[in-house]
């Protein structure tokens, strides 16, 4: 059975339809890409699943391990193993990264996952004792939601350009430490990006191409290749 299964999704954002009938299936332990050119609807695609307000699902169907997310409120989302690392990750003033990541339901030692987290990723500890994101830098946010994912250990991370604002150093971190998920608790990753770097470390099983809210194409590391030298043109579907 396949960890996430996307059937003919279909996604509005106001009056526009953006996710035209995307499919896809994610199977436990495996890496995805997501690449497409801007606006083609790859964060409409990370935001509705995870059931954030404004995205209306108009069709379709979002299954973890065989269980229907869409009729869920996104607490329950995240209950039933979904996690989403969002591009702009926010502050969350007044909370602190411990009792989140508590009433989320994390176990054991929180705490000390967390220090010991922290330090895998270069990042340090003691900023995990601010409020959620609160006067931390914007690589500094994309480790702290990667500490989050380790204490969680959800079924499916959904990572929207988790590379966005690292530099080389973090961005090897960060990805070393998805890809390790993988095999720790065969966490599932379906990873949105624009760029190679990210995928060279998190080395992933398919990748996908995105364009006017539909995958269009699918392959390996060739397709990446290809995308880079000669862009998105051939695979726009109008």
């Amino acid at each position: 059975m396949s960890t996430l299964e996307i059937r003919d999704l279909h996604v509005t954002v106001g009056e526009r339809e953006i996710v035209k009938g995307l499919s896809l299936t994610l199977d436990a332990g495996t890496v995805a890409a997501i690449m497409g050119p801007n606006g083609c609807g790859k964060s409409t695609l990370a935001n509705a699943i995870a059931g954030r307000p404004g995205y209306q699902i108009t069709g379709g169907s979002v299954m973890i391990n065989g269980e229907s997310l869409l009729e869920l409120p996104s607490d329950e989302r995240a209950r039933h193993g979904l996690f989403l690392a969002l591009q702009q990750p926010l502050d969350v003033p007044g909370v602190r990264p411990l009792d989140m990541l508590t009433a989320a339901g994390a176990t054991g030692d929180v705490a000390s996952v967390m220090n010991v987290e922290a330090q895998r990723l270069g990042l340090r500890p003691e900023l995990l004792q601010r409020f959620v994101n609160v006067d931390l830098s914007g690589g500094e946010r994309k480790r702290a939601e990667i500490v989050q994912l380790a204490a969680l250990r959800p079924a499916v991370a959904i990572l929207d350009e988790i590379d966005s604002g690292l530099d080389v150093d973090a961005l090897g971190a960060v990805a070393r430490r998805v890809h390790e998920a993988t095999r720790e608790w065969n966490c599932a990753v379906l990873a949105i990006t624009h760029f190679r770097r990210l995928l060279n470390e998190l080395t992933p099983d398919i990748v996908y191409v995105m364009t006017d809210g539909a995958i269009v194409a699918s392959g390996g590391m060739e397709l990446v290749d290809e995308l880079e030298a000669n862009g998105y043109e051939k695979f726009r579907t109008r």
